[in-house]
């Protein structure tokens, strides 16, 4: 594939129509998914040539990031525009769904609340991971229509599902094998997970074509368990490895769906009417056969293979084709951006992080969108900030500190701490001066299993 960074201005005019048409707004999100693992950043034996279209038709971001090496609170960063630090997200929830202090803050506003405020149609599929109780789920957080689960992962094939109810629930691991929901209501479903959400979204926007909706799509896979149906796994005979070879599957299952997807804004002629966001919650995991090169380390960690992520998106007509953007970039944008569209209100106290990226991708604006970027994991003590190519990493927990420079060096393989006293020295300034900003962690991450009592 080849890319071109020139960014050609796009009539204002022709902007400003789209932003009257309030344009339809697609979320697809993956889980776990490799930097690598995708044909637009140079995957070679997973074909992802769906998935590719959104770059090739849009816009690439090399330096895509996510606010979390972990699932849930990179979400609720990514759902709010604003880091999930600011209201005490720092960490997974506990999936007990009594626990009425475990997920999304209601003061927090996300982006199906705000967009409400535009007549936007909602919907949400797939892995939600924000909160069990129901108090948090995705019905009364601003989503007209809900199809998936609360949970954190979810088993792929329909045999496997056998809870109905919440007193069914076995907290060492029966989330995974709940039947999935339709809104409030357990449903039986005869397909493999992600095919059944690819049709349940090619669903959702043809029944909602005539009027602005938002959907998120949020893929559980290729999180684990590493399950694949034959289909998928006869398309990679070819790779040895068995674990790559279930990836590699769940991955192309992934590709199918967003496919399908496209497909339908094809036949609806939605293209210049529809922006299509995609990108990945986290780094690829040590433990389900996915890729980070040439990124150093994985899922869980705050160095690049944690928290920068396959990240593109396309608006055709609006968006030139084939841009590869290397500033840094933000989940946080895509609200952001969603915002500046749509012209919507934003709480004064709620500020958001995020940023509008469209301007800096017609050429209206120059320089990078956010001067710094910053990270911090609570239980480890890890704190990052990165200024232009210059990351920060503070390893408090281990009394260490590094310091890289990413524009010859994504792999953090050379510590330039010793050579740039003064520079690291300012960094951890305003890494201090941000961390102060953030509150303590809202739950604990284990919490106690005490349902209150029959049918709750």
């Amino acid at each position: 594939m080849k890319f071109t960074h020139l960014l050609p201005l796009v009539p204002l005019l022709a902007l400003a129509a789209h932003a009257d048409q309030r344009p339809n707004l697609i979320i697809i999100l993956t889980d776990d998914q490799g930097y690598a693992d995708v044909g637009f950043n140079g995957c070679e034996d997973i074909p992802t040539p769906h998935i590719d279209r959104v770059a090739h038709e849009g816009a690439r971001f090399t330096n895509g990031y996510v606010t979390y090496p972990v699932c849930s609170p990179s979400r609720a960063g990514m759902i709010t525009g604003r880091y999930q630090g600011r209201f005490g997200y720092r960490r997974n929830p506990t999936l007990n769904p009594f626990d009425e202090n475990a997920g999304l803050p209601l003061e927090e506003e996300n982006i199906a609340e705000i967009l409400k405020k535009v007549d936007y149609h909602t919907g949400y599929i797939g892995k939600w991971h924000l909160g069990t109780h129901p108090k948090f789920r995705p019905n009364v957080r601003g989503f007209d229509e809900f199809y998936g689960f609360v949970a954190g992962g979810h088993r792929y094939f329909p045999e496997d599902l056998v809870f109905q109810t919440i007193e069914d629930v076995d907290r060492r691991g029966g989330w995974y094998n709940t039947k999935l929901l339709r809104n409030e209501r357990r449903v039986e479903t005869d397909e493999y997970l992600t095919d059944e959400l690819s049709h349940e979204a090619v669903d959702f926007i043809v029944n909602n074509h005539q009027k602005p909706f938002f959907l998120f799509l949020s893929y559980n896979a290729p999180h684990t368990p590493m399950q694949a149906s034959q289909k998928y796994l006869d398309r990679f005979q070819h790779i040895d490895d068995r674990l790559r070879r279930v990836y590699a599957a769940m991955v192309s299952a992934i590709d199918d769906g967003v496919g399908r997807v496209l497909d339908t804004l094809d036949e609806l002629d939605l293209n210049e009417e529809t922006l299509v966001f995609f990108l990945s919650d986290n780094g690829g995991a040590s433990n389900n056969g996915s890729r980070n090169t040439p990124l150093r380390a994985n899922k869980g960690t705050i160095y690049e293979g944690g928290m920068r992520v396959p990240f593109a998106f396309r608006w055709t007509g609006t968006i030139p084709s084939g841009i590869d953007y290397y500033h840094p970039v933000s989940s946080m944008d895509m609200l952001g951006t969603m915002v500046g569209l749509t012209g919507v209100e934003i709480a004064k106290e709620r500020p958001l992080d995020g940023v509008d990226l469209i301007p800096y991708l017609t050429g209206k604006k120059s320089g990078p969108p956010h001067n710094v970027l910053f990270w911090q994991m609570f239980d480890k003590d890890h704190a990052v900030i990165r200024a232009g190519n210059d990351k920060y990493i503070d390893l408090n927990q281990e009394g260490k500190i590094e310091l890289y420079d990413l524009s010859d060096d994504k792999e953090e393989a050379k510590d330039l701490l010793d050579q740039q006293v003064e520079k690291a020295r300012d960094l951890q300034r305003q890494l201090d001066a941000w961390t102060k900003q953030l509150e303590p962690a809202r739950f604990d991450p284990l919490g106690s299993w005490n349902p209150p009592g029959p049918n709750k």
